[in-house]
């Protein structure tokens, strides 16, 4: 067999996979739908970070169905969903597990290791900013590894594995945030915003009677992983390899043109692009696509970057959000 012939199956084999997982994922964004109203983007963000293996960070006011959407996702996705609500005492065995002594029938004494909540596969972390630094780095150290060392004993995390974490971006008195460098092991910020009047109505309606929707299955963990591994096999065309180097270069103060660096106190680096990489992947998946466009560059390129860069105080004190600057880089892709 020729290589051009090997090329073309690969191409079919891809095409095949994309249209049976496609319809699945299509499914399961439908069932998410028909729970959560009025967050339609957060929704496809936070499918968006399942699909790429990776984790997100929810950031929004109290009472916006984050906790809902987690678990609801849960249930659609087939996953066991798991919620810690995050608070100053929370010690790193409340989140990854102890051994603790036990004594059999005849007095023998051992240790057995009691798993904590980290093993799931959908582990909502709920203002993790209310959490002490040492019990944040256990949890973003197991996100990045996908294993807990205790006692020296290694043990890894169930298949798939995916933290959404949660902020309140009012309250800051009593809280931790998270370091910079921290952030970086976020796929993506989802910002979650109040929903419109009319999504608001039919929330008031479906949530205040009698009977209330139950999300309904439509994937398992196993079709799950099977879409994550048709994500990174998915052609990505050059001229969006382009783009996204573009846009994230051009995001760094050492590469950005003199009026952004001036602004940029300090930019993505490269995990921004293979999450970028990623993520225009597995939204052209979510839309029925079988390869991403310069279009999924710009739709994504804020919950990408957004929470990989900082603005010089002068920016700040001029009014300059992230935001804004990222919409100006966007706007150069043309």
């Amino acid at each position: 067999m020729s290589q051009t012939e090997a090329a073309t199956d690969l191409d079919a084999a891809i095409v095949r996979g994309a249209e049976a997982i496609g319809a699945h994922v299509a499914a399961a964004r439908a069932a998410v739908g028909e729970i959560i109203f009025g967050q339609d983007k957060v929704v496809d963000h936070a499918l968006l970070t399942v699909l790429c293996g990776g984790h997100a960070l929810l950031v929004g006011v109290p009472g916006l169905a984050k906790t809902k959407l987690v678990d609801t996702m849960g249930i659609v996705l087939g996953l066991d969903a798991r919620r810690v609500q995050f608070t100053p005492d929370l010690m790193p065995s409340d989140i990854l597990g102890s051994e603790v002594l036990d004594e059999d029938a005849h007095g023998r004494r051992s240790f057995r290791f009691v798993r904590g909540p980290v093993f799931a596969q959908l582990l909502m972390a709920d203002e993790i900013n209310r959490a002490s630094p040492r019990t944040q780095s256990a949890l973003l150290q197991a996100m990045q590894e996908y294993h807990v060392t205790v006692a020296g004993v290694r043990h890894d995390l169930p298949r798939p594995f995916h933290v959404l974490a949660t902020q309140n971006p009012l309250e800051q008195e009593g809280t931790y945030p998270l370091p910079e460098a921290q952030l970086d092991r976020f796929l993506l910020q989802i910002d979650v915003d109040y929903p419109d009047r009319e999504a608001e109505r039919r929330i008031l309606l479906a949530t205040t009677g009698a009977d209330e929707a139950k999300p309904r299955p439509a994937l398992s963990a196993d079709d799950l992983l099977s879409a994550q591994r048709l994500v990174r096999r998915l052609p990505v065309g050059e001229s969006v390899v382009e783009a996204i180097l573009d846009l994230v270069r051009a995001a760094r103060p050492e590469t950005a043109d003199k009026a952004l660096a001036e602004k940029i106190a300090w930019g993505p680096g490269p995990r921004a692009s293979q999450s970028l990489m990623l993520a225009v992947r597995a939204r052209a998946l979510l839309d029925g696509r079988f390869a991403p466009s310069i279009d999924d560059v710009a739709a994504l390129a804020e919950p990408v970057l957004k929470h990989r860069m900082a603005l010089t105080f002068a920016a700040r004190s001029s009014g300059e959000t992230l935001s804004g600057v990222v919409a100006k880089l966007v706007e150069r892709l043309g």
